[in-house]
């Protein structure tokens, strides 16, 4: 447990939040009751469809999404812009019905008990919802009094979550006055005001510099080294396979793939990844390289040929001999193990950056 975090007011246990922590009202006893309420699961979505209509196109942003999520997890949810990942976020915030299928969120069905669902959750939206006038307390007291936090604790919860963003000596400074990264992780703190038994975290690093993707990084560990599952998506392969114990792959609103980052990078079958930088790369090259064993695939790319082998390190002396025999010079050499983009690649057949797919926008009432 993070010392910092410890003793904090309010932060009780899972069954106490569930039960009415902050004054907050989660239903009654006799209340119908998701089947996920036990076992190891704390989101369970079957067969989520979203489909969005205008009076020129239909286009469905969510397509027919089944998985489950784990207690205690950093979920990912990986994919291209309008994959789908933002509205499925949002259907399980409750800020839109789905057009079919069903969700449970820890005991709470979405369309039966949205109250209580937002009562258990905090959602740090994509883009800023911070008051910039407001100074970093004030903006952290009015959501605190938002989500019903009592009067007597919200106080040191303040302190306490200002002082973990490294924020104290700021807290009386006008929000507006404040760098991106602080931004994001007094907003990311925002939504953990009321302890939260699951925290949204839809991009929350977009367009912050390294430096400061880091240390929202090591903010997001640290809440859910207190027990929170965070559903995290992103973007970025280097922030999910830092963070994510599960990553599921989304795609033109279908859920492509879902495991450890492991295991993904397990479904390319032919292995590492060798990059030979070139001047003149002819047909031959290519053909003689392909033949060398335990070689599974070599294709030119511009000025360079792309080689996957089982074993990369293991076919490099072939490879040398090939370039010395056909008299091609080398200008750069990388092997490496597939990555996330290279996961993604292989089961989409395009990047996780390429545009394509368009998301609509609800009307009025979504």
């Amino acid at each position: 447990m993070d010392p910092q975090m410890n003793g904090i007011p309010g932060q009780e246990e899972p069954e106490k939040r569930r039960a009415g922590a902050y004054g907050q009202d989660h239903g009654s006893a006799d209340q119908e009751v998701c089947a996920v309420s036990s076992g190891e699961n704390i989101i369970q979505i079957d067969h989520l469809t979203k489909i969005f209509r205008d009076k020129n196109r239909i286009v469905t942003a969510v397509d027919d999404v089944t998985f489950t999520v784990k207690r205690g997890e950093i979920f990912g949810l990986l994919g291209p812009n309008g994959a789908g990942k933002s509205t499925l976020i949002r259907i399980l915030t409750t800020l839109l019905a789905p057009t079919s299928g069903t969700a449970c969120v820890d005991t709470y069905d979405i369309a039966k008990d949205p109250e209580q669902i937002r009562s258990i959750i905090g959602v740090c939206p994509q883009n800023s919802t911070l008051d910039v006038e407001l100074t970093a307390y004030d903006n952290l007291e009015f959501y605190g009094k938002l989500v019903n936090v009592s009067e007597d604790v919200l106080d040191t919860r303040i302190q306490k979550l200002l002082a973990m963003v490294g924020l104290s000596d700021r807290a009386q400074m006008p929000v507006g006055t404040f760098s991106g990264g602080m931004k994001r992780k007094l907003e990311i703190v925002r939504a953990f005001i009321h302890h939260p038994l699951i925290l949204f975290l839809d991009e929350p690093t977009i367009g912050l510099d390294p430096e400061s993707r880091r240390e929202v990084w090591q903010q997001i560990t640290r809440l859910n080294d207190e027990k929170t599952t965070i559903i995290l998506t992103t973007h970025y392969m280097d922030e999910a396979e830092k963070l994510c114990n599960r990553i599921a792959f989304v795609d033109k609103g279908k859920l492509v793939s879902l495991d450890t980052v492991d295991n993904l990078k397990q479904l390319i079958p032919s292995g590492d990844i060798i990059e030979i930088g070139c001047d003149v790369i002819t047909d031959a090259l290519v053909d003689a390289i392909s033949a060398i064993p335990k070689v599974t695939s070599a294709e030119a790319k511009k000025q360079k040929i792309v080689i996957r082998a089982k074993n990369g390190s293991l076919v490099m002396p072939g490879i040398f001999a090939t370039f010395e025999q056909l008299a091609v010079p080398m200008r750069s050499i990388s092997i490496r193990s597939p990555s996330l983009e290279d996961v993604f690649i292989y089961l989409t057949g395009r990047k996780l950056d390429d545009g394509g797919n368009e998301t609509a926008q609800p009307q009025a009432q979504g």
